[in-house]
């Protein structure tokens, strides 16, 4: 404890001397999500370092994270703490992939999931976050969409849209592990809790909840809801942030981590500042033909 609190003055320290931005995902560890200076989603996270004055942003987050912020806001210098705080479920698209279904389905209007790499993003039409996807794809005139790369966010997405969802074989392994005997437990277990779970999970899953959204939706359930106990369907982590806004209600895990998330330390937020070593950087082609992606989805939103 007192190594962190060394650590914690050392980081506010560099914050304020050189004009630092800190961003952390809500399934960070805790100490990181308590020296950030916000918390919240992805997309929320990019729009918020925009929208800041800060020259330098440290993303807490994984690599497809710290690259939307850099497509947002190229003027300014992003850190991602380690560079191999990866997301396997944007790792399970790639261009080639793209390249073969696009040649099957050419009338297809090409739907990427934010939770994507920049190149993806680049070769698509529309970007979506769990929380608009049902809106972006039902905006679009097209019948026949492909989804990437979260088969289950895509099936989500097909349950309440006419149109005709082509599914990327694609999964977040921290919400597909997800099982029903475990929720069920669970519940037997806390007979009052609320369930409350992510689109990412599979549909035995969602249809055991009582709430399906994205981190931002389960948050504002939660502090709406007079349930005082939940069963939280997502990342471990995400109950720090539930449990600062909402103190006096109870959370039960579903023992579920991101490996991604979790490399990041307090240390490693030091020694990239110091170092500057971890920019994220893409070539212009390809972050405005994301940007592109991305801003046809905020016009729609």
């Amino acid at each position: 404890m007192a190594q962190n609190t060394t650590l914690v003055t050392k980081i506010n320290k560099m914050k304020k001397e050189q004009n630092i931005l800190i961003l952390s995902h809500v399934y960070q560890q805790p100490e990181i999500q308590d020296i950030a200076d916000h918390i919240g989603d992805s997309l929320a996270l990019s729009k918020i370092a925009q929208d800041n004055d800060a020259e330098t942003i440290v993303f807490c987050g994984v690599k497809f994270m710290a690259e939307t912020a850099h497509i947002l806001s190229p003027e300014k210098t992003v850190l991602l703490p380690k560079m191999n705080a990866g997301c396997d479920l944007a790792d399970m698209a790639t261009i080639q992939q793209l390249d073969t279904v696009k040649q099957k389905y050419p009338y297809a209007k090409v739907v990427c999931y934010i939770n994507s790499s920049a190149e993806i993003k680049a070769e698509s039409d529309i970007c979506c976050t769990s929380a608009n996807a049902v809106n972006i794809v039902t905006s679009l005139e097209e019948e026949t969409i492909l989804f990437i790369p979260d088969k289950n966010l895509g099936s989500y997405v097909a349950e309440h849209t006419d149109q005709t969802i082509i599914p990327w074989d694609g999964y977040c392994y921290v919400h597909e592990h997800i099982q029903p005997d475990i929720i069920n437990t669970l519940k037997k277990t806390h007979p009052s809790a609320e369930i409350i779970v992510h689109p990412e999970c599979s549909k035995p899953i969602r249809d055991l909840a009582d709430c399906i959204g994205g981190t931002a939706k389960m948050y504002k359930y939660v502090q709406q809801s007079s349930c005082t106990s939940f069963i939280v369907g997502t990342e471990d982590n995400f109950i720090h942030h539930l449990k600062k806004g909402n103190p006096e209600k109870t959370f039960y895990p579903v023992n579920t981590e991101c490996k991604g998330m979790r490399t990041i330390t307090l240390s490693d937020i030091i020694d990239v500042i110091e170092k500057r070593n971890n920019i994220i950087t893409l070539p212009e082609e390809i972050r405005t033909k994301a940007y592109k992606t991305i801003d046809a989805m905020m016009k729609q939103s």
